[in-house]
């Protein structure tokens, strides 16, 4: 009787170990698709990829490869702290991250943390990046308990990890818009400090120490804003001023732009029927891109240079909401037609303003940088399916309606979303193309 005793104990203790061993292998899950590299590989490709990369900039400033790799080193950060917003806040929470990816495609170098489930990789693609959170829309995996996925969290939680990835991005925006101020405050308000002679802005009265108040019903403070609301498309080609003169008499002012070529001088030549484009070019022997077809008004702004922290901090919060208030405006415009998709520009043609930008000087790539921040904040925010927003939109219908909205319904919502931004993103990217090389 004893030995049995003792063989049942020894029985029982081996089911005890097995359970345990269970448990820990399903504590360790991970997606099938997951798999690591061997680490020297990894390394070796790691540090071949950083090696080509310093090459790059270091000894072909300003070519086609320099401006390609820069602006995918900006895309890279962009997309690294949106998604760390999402980490951050799901790690906060509990949520079993899966993997921490920055880019797309086959995994280049990866790793794991001590006593840490979540696989932080880098893939081949820079051209985006995600996070693999279990139970992001629904529950996707029997083998993580309940409080491990997100689509269990409470409603308050799920928001918190959706809008810190555009967060993040605003706070990187505001930081490097900061240091640029921090070099001197470049202020550009709505006050003109030059009126081209000869042009619409001229004879319609207009005069150096005016300040524009509004354009076409638009209220302007700066001149950023002012050349957006320029480009808006007007089909009457008239621009209704509210200008503001010097003895504090405000008027109305209806100005109608002239055609001109303006070449890489800064010089104007007017388009008429005497001066055709073709005649202009050929008189001063302009190439095709030493010039630019441009409506002309006429009036201008400059800046003053201001230092000290509490300038940039000034410059910072001014400048992160003109910009907000111009993407707001653009996006608007796209709805109502006032700009059409031909003003959007896809990869390829951030290439063109990578290219320009860097062209000016570094502290024109930081600004750019931060434009590009905020651009990807408001973008993902818009109550939109695929984007952070679209996943906030249904939360908030859960709040007031007291239900969840099916999950099969979300997920082809989703789904649809996806593929008409990717058929968008096709289309912007092929009209780019046929600009850059047209």
């Amino acid at each position: 009787m004893a030995t049995k005793k003792k063989e049942d104990v020894k029985e029982v203790k081996k089911k005890k170990v097995t359970k345990t061993e269970v448990e820990v292998k399903e504590e360790k899950v991970e997606r099938p698709e997951l798999q690591e590299k061997n680490s020297i590989i990894s390394l070796v490709e790691l540090l071949g990829i950083i090696l080509a990369i310093i090459v790059i900039l270091v000894f072909f400033p300003g070519s086609t490869i320099w401006n390609i790799v820069i602006l995918l080193l900006m895309l890279s950060l962009l997309i690294f702290v949106h998604e760390l917003g999402h980490f951050i806040m799901a790690k906060l929470f509990g949520v079993h991250v899966y993997e921490f990816a920055i880019g797309m495609g086959p995994m280049v170098f990866s790793f794991r943390r001590k006593n840490d489930p979540t696989l932080y990789s880098l893939r081949a693609l820079p051209i985006g990046g995600f996070n693999s959170i279990a139970g992001e829309s629904y529950d996707d995996d029997d083998k993580l308990k309940k409080e491990q996925k997100m689509c269990y969290k409470p409603k308050w939680q799920r928001l918190l990890i959706l809008v810190a990835g555009v967060t993040m991005n605003f706070i990187t925006a505001f930081i490097l818009l900061f240091c640029i101020g921090l070099t001197g405050v470049s202020e550009q308000n709505n006050v003109v400090t030059g009126v081209k002679e000869g042009t619409p802005a001229a004879q319609a009265g207009i005069k150096t120490g005016d300040k524009i108040i509004k354009l076409n019903g638009h209220r302007i403070n700066d001149w950023n804003y002012l050349s957006v609301v320029s480009v808006l498309k007007n089909d009457s080609n008239k621009y209704t001023y509210v200008v503001e003169h010097q003895d504090g008499v405000r008027e109305t002012i209806e100005i109608t732009p002239v055609d001109a070529i303006e070449d890489i001088n800064g010089n104007l030549y007017f388009i008429n029927e005497e001066n055709t484009e073709e005649k202009i070019v050929q008189e001063n022997n302009l190439k095709q891109n030493e010039y630019v077809k441009t409506k002309i008004i006429g009036v201008y702004g400059d800046s003053e240079v201001k230092y000290g922290v509490i300038n940039a901090l000034k410059y910072a919060i001014k400048r992160s909401y003109t910009i907000i208030k111009s993407m707001l405006l653009i996006i608007g415009s796209l709805f109502t037609g006032k700009i059409s998709l031909d003003s959007l520009a896809g990869p390829v043609g951030m290439y063109s303003v990578v290219k320009q930008a860097s062209a000016i000087g570094f502290i024109n790539l930081v600004y750019l940088t931060a434009y590009l921040s905020i651009n990807l904040a408001v973008m993902n925010i818009l109550p939109f399916p695929a984007f952070d927003g679209g996943h906030v939109l249904f939360i908030l219908i859960e709040l007031i309606t007291g239900k969840r909205v099916n999950q099969k319904v979300e997920g082809i919502c989703h789904f649809i979303g996806f593929i008409l931004i990717f058929a968008l993103m096709i289309l912007i990217t092929f009209k780019d193309i046929i600009r850059l090389f047209g």
